[in-house]
């Protein structure tokens, strides 16, 4: 082994290190850190920040971020759309600056989606002692804000040493590029140990390709669920977003056009078949199509591909009502596999689906299950345009707002949402064209993600359309990235529905007795409530002040117009429309668990109460 040091300081060595980490799956191969995202403070301004201008933009590119968690909800954008192949990093300062990462982190965790976070921590050899911005516990002296980022890494340690460093970083890059382990991935960094020397083997240096591998189902498993499936009358395939992550859907649709079994998915699984597959019924569970919900209940086997059963898919358990249905799940990680007392089969969604297609060779559903169920796609093909349809002079409601957009984007744009009453209308309405194209992070539904999330799918896929569509209160939450994309001249698209509150979390107010108390973005009324005048908030304004074109729309035509135009744009730029809150979505079609007051004084509540142990009383816990 050779003996050949280079004296840097660790936040250099560190810079250098992720330089040299890459990726690899297929045989093709993908820069594993692909650029840093940093806000400087004192906490890292003269460590990682010295060491990115040294190594410059060729070596490690920076991007520079107005908001710690915008930053790593941009690099999660950009991992997932990359398939996870590919992350970024991001630096903050200590204090405030390291916990507003908490929150990204935990939407990465969840969503097991890769990004390295590196927050400036206290001074390791305690000079000076409480620091600017630190924390003091007043029996675990060395406890600093942010250990708040251990519960939400799949990852973490505190470099209190430089040699530390080396198989710190080393279990850092493997955690991110496994596909059964990835998430967000800390490394706590004191900011006198980012500046201190070291010798450091050249080794450490050395290009490192990390092979991202696919594990193929054992063959026992596979066995047990051939039979299952072979014996089931009414299948049904519930896909997950490890089939996008795995980029299995040329293998999803192969074992559908073999076996004729319909696929119903998940938000973050939408898209894995286009919507016109005739096998294809849309989104499943709570904010799912009728089609899909309707076969979910008479399913007597269900097939989880690369999905974790949210309650949302479930319809928090209620969903998958036949007596003595059964679970066949398909997925990388174990921990998911096991659920529901399903029979597992862990594998990559991509080798599974393969191996399951062979096996299942000659095997195919029932002639009047397929015609059952593609009537059913017919039936809802028929809301969805019944949602759709508007007047070229009428004011759009929300639902119009996405007939408009469906009008004007192509098979490759990307639609980013995340929370609000947007992520249940596009469930059940949006016609999903390409793998890519529909981009909902539902597994942490965090308001803000919308915006910076657009960024770093432009920064994955220059030159494809992004939308990242936004209501209010979003929009109130984090518009600060607009400036990022400004800067960078990255024409993401903003769809920025006014609708004077928050709309989603009003209507589930008032189904669970709440009588949409604090939903409503309006004046207090005589009687302290806030139901007076709308509030005279003008956030086509703010957009254009951070630096977007602003297009406005005020009817459907109006509307088209400025989507087209906003297409054609090499700048950010912000199409504005206020709706019409007349209700244009289907309903739900399937349950969702919100307990309800047991008691109350108010009669709302007291029906709410009524509604609610009706549906609980349809819960099912299959074993």
């Amino acid at each position: 082994m050779s003996t050949t040091t280079r004296r840097l300081t660790t936040a250099q060595a560190l810079v250098r290190f992720l330089s040299a980490q890459y990726s690899e799956r297929d045989g093709v191969r993908h820069r594993l850190i692909a650029g840093t995202w940093g806000i400087f403070g004192h906490g890292n301004v003269a460590g990682i920040g010295q060491a990115l201008l040294q190594a410059g933009e060729e070596t490690m590119p920076f991007h520079q971020g107005r908001n710690e968690q915008s930053m790593v909800h941009a690099a999660v954008g950009y991992a997932r759309h990359l398939n996870r192949l590919s992350a970024q990093a991001v630096t903050t300062s200590i204090g405030p600056g390291a916990t507003n990462l908490v929150t990204g982190a935990a939407l990465a965790t969840v969503n097991r989606l890769p990004v390295l976070l590196l927050p400036g921590d206290y001074f390791a050899t305690r000079p000076a002692d409480p620091l600017l911005q630190q924390l003091e516990h007043p029996v675990e002296a060395d406890v600093s804000v942010n250990d708040t980022l251990r519960p939400v890494s799949k990852y973490f340690d505190r470099i209190t040493r430089p040699e530390m460093l080396i198989p710190s970083a080393l279990s850092a890059m493997r955690v991110l590029a496994d596909p059964a382990e990835t998430g967000a991935v800390t490394l706590a960094l004191p900011q006198d140990v980012q500046a201190e020397a070291y010798d450091w083997p050249e080794e450490f240096f050395a290009e490192r390709v990390w092979h991202v591998r696919r594990p193929a189902p054992d063959p026992l498993e596979l066995a047990e669920a051939v039979r299952a499936i072979r014996a089931a009358e009414r299948p049904l395939i519930v896909v997950g977003g490890g089939v996008h992550h795995s980029e299995a859907e040329r293998a999803l649709k192969a074992l559908v056009d073999a076996t004729g079994i319909p696929v119903a998915s998940t938000q973050a699984g939408k898209g894995s078949l286009r919507y016109d597959h005739p096998a294809d019924l849309g989104g499943i569970g709570h904010t799912g199509t009728a089609v899909a919900d309707d076969i979910a209940r008479t399913a007597d086997l269900v097939i989880g591909v690369a999905t974790r059963y949210t309650d949302f898919t479930t319809a928090s358990g209620t969903l998958f009502q036949r007596p003595g249905v059964r679970f066949v799940n398909l997925n990388i990680t174990a921990f998911d596999a096991h659920k529901l007392a399903a029979r597992t089969l862990v594998a990559d969604a991509r080798t599974g689906l393969t191996a399951l297609t062979e096996a299942l060779s000659g095997h195919r559903v029932d002639e009047a299950y397929e015609a059952e169920y593609r009537a059913g796609k017919a039936r809802w093909d028929e809301v969805v345009e019944a949602a759709y349809r508007a007047e070229d002079s009428a004011v759009p409601t929300q639902t119009q707002v996405l007939g408009a957009l469906d009008s004007v984007v192509g098979d490759d744009d990307v639609v980013i949402n995340a929370a609000g009453s947007l992520p249940g209308d596009l469930h059940k309405l949006w016609r999903a064209r390409s793998p890519r194209q529909y981009h909902l992070e539902y597994g942490y539904s965090c308001m803000g993600y919308e915006i910076p999330a657009g960024i770093g799918v432009q920064q994955a896929a220059p030159g494809t359309p992004v939308w990242s569509l936004v209501g209010d209160g979003t929009y109130l939450m984090m518009p600060t990235e607009i400036v990022t994309a400004v800067q960078e001249g990255l024409p993401v698209n903003l769809v920025l529905i006014q609708n004077h509150g928050y709309a989603s979390i009003g209507g589930l107010s008032e189904e669970t007795g709440g009588e949409r108390f604090g939903t409503a973005y309006r004046y207090r009324a005589a009687d302290g409530t806030f139901t007076g005048a709308p509030l005279p908030v003008d956030l086509a304004a703010n957009a254009a002040s951070l630096g977007m074109d602003v297009l406005r729309a005020k009817t459907v035509r109006e509307l088209r117009d400025a989507l087209t135009e906003a297409r054609a744009s090499i700048r950010p730029t912000c199409v504005y429309v206020e709706t019409d809150p007349t209700p244009t979505s289907p309903p739900a079609e399937a349950w969702w668990d919100v307990p309800v007051a047991e008691v109350a004084a108010r009669e709302a509540a007291s029906h709410a109460r009524e509604r609610y142990e009706r549906h609980a009383a349809g819960r099912h816990r299959p074993l």
